[in-house]
């Protein structure tokens, strides 16, 4: 069997952190893709041919590796159903260093092309619930499961995690990113936020709360297109991100140099912080800015899993 998947990376718009907390969240599938392929063995063997690693074991043998953490982890959720070894090829059209959420991208890819290797067809709500249990399983429960969401559903889509809420929405106008530089992976991100709110735990759960109710009138202006409105909503977000002490001096940077760019209407952190991108809506001069421009667009298209024909099959097909 030959399987090909692509997946879109995805981008936060509003939500970050509120979201771990019962808020709204606002995410969209980005025109930037992993691809994976999955290739039958007649043997046992798993082979993973990555652009972050090369990997080699039996099925009933997998050794860790911290590089492929997220790729083993589903091999694992489904080795007892798998009826043979395989090769796994994955590439991506952006670097895993930019925060367009390619661990999530390849885990819901790698989660359904094992899937469907197994002979089951999932829904995207099931496919869902397996990619996060995946995610979980490798962050120690940490995860909202929003960019899952996005990557798996496309176009832009509202989510909030309990009770769970999952509805696609009208698309936006044009948007652009920009990367810092450098990122924090989100777990510890996560953790630095809840060792600060420890002490004022009240007053974060209040900061949370004005997230979720930004993030809900954001959703309001984006089914009305109130562009000003929603652009003003992102530098409102912008502002308790800062107040969470997620925004160091080069996210502040960007965001109010991108807020003099004349087509643009708004810019926020889109992450858990601490480094990474900034997105805004409009578009802005790459050549005014010292940060790496990564252009960007919506994608409506999510998860697409296609089977190829074998070399044998394609030789009947020829023939």
């Amino acid at each position: 069997m030959n399987l090909s998947v692509r997946v879109p990376g995805s981008l936060m718009l509003m939500g970050e952190h509120a979201v771990l907390h019962g808020e709204l969240a606002i995410a969209l599938a980005t025109d930037k893709f992993i691809h994976i392929e999955l290739h039958s063995r007649s043997d046992r063997q798993v082979l993973i041919d990555s652009e972050l690693a090369q990997y080699s074991a039996e099925l009933e043998q997998l050794s860790a590796d911290s590089r492929l953490s997220f790729v083993l982890a589903a091999i694992e959720q489904q080795r007892e159903h798998l009826p043979c070894g395989f090769k796994l090829r994955i590439r991506s059209e952006f670097s895993h260093e930019v925060g367009l959420g390619s661990s999530a991208a390849v885990t819901a890819g790698v989660v359904a092309a094992l899937s469907h290797f197994c002979g089951e067809t999932l829904t995207h709500e099931q496919l869902f619930e397996r990619s996060l249990a995946v995610v979980h399983r490798v962050q120690g429960g940490r995860g909202s499961g929003t960019d899952l969401v996005a990557s798996i559903f496309g176009g832009l889509v509202a989510y909030r995690v309990q009770p769970r809420e999952i509805h696609r929405m009208p698309g936006l106008p044009p948007i652009d990113l920009f990367y810092v530089g450098y990122k924090m992976k989100t777990p510890d991100v996560i953790a630095r936020v809840e060792a600060l709110a420890s002490g004022a735990a009240e007053l974060y759960q209040g900061i949370y709360r004005l997230m979720g109710e930004v993030s809900e009138a954001a959703e309001a202006a984006i089914v009305s297109e109130q562009w000003n409105l929603l652009g003003q909503l992102m530098n409102c977000y912008a502002g308790l991100m800062d107040a969470l002490g997620v925004c160091d001096q080069s996210l502040a940077d960007l965001q109010y140099r991108l807020r003099t760019e004349p087509e643009v209407l708004g810019a926020k952190i889109s992450g858990s912080g601490l480094g990474d991108s900034v997105i805004c809506l409009g578009k802005a001069r790459p050549e005014s800015l010292d940060y790496t421009h990564i252009p960007v667009a919506i994608s409506q298209l999510g998860l697409i899993i296609s089977e190829k024909p074998t070399a044998a099959q394609q030789g009947m097909i020829d023939g």
